[in-house]
């Protein structure tokens, strides 16, 4: 499975971003995509994951601000930031995993985002 990811940037503090990543290759019919993130000296730590049906798993610090979204029809998920803070700066990695016919967890090159006024 290859993950594509793109979106991340520079943006001030209560700004927003979108994160959207596209999968292809040996893909499922059950299978969860999503976010996890590493700020610089820490590991990484989930964000957000969506199944294809309607499971969603938000980390605590982020519910409430983030959405995650997924169109399956493109294999593709999305991250909405909104009102973002400047722990919320670090590299952004996009996640899949077949649930049915589990073959390994695959991630993206990861997106930079960064947040400071």
């Amino acid at each position: 499975v290859q993950l594509q990811a793109s979106g991340g940037g520079l943006v001030p503090p209560g700004g927003s971003l979108r994160l959207s990543c596209a999968a292809s290759g040996r893909i499922f019919s059950i299978n969860v995509m999503g976010w996890y993130r590493q700020a610089p000296g820490k590991q990484r730590e989930l964000v957000a994951t969506k199944t294809n049906a309607v499971q969603i798993n938000y980390a605590a610090s982020v519910k409430g601000r983030f959405t995650v979204s997924r169109d399956n029809a493109k294999n593709t998920v999305y991250l909405q930031m909104n009102n973002l803070k400047p722990e919320d700066t670090g590299v952004y990695y996009c996640y899949f995993k077949n649930t049915f016919g589990y073959d390994g967890d695959y991630w993206g090159n990861g997106t930079q985002v960064t947040v400071s006024s």
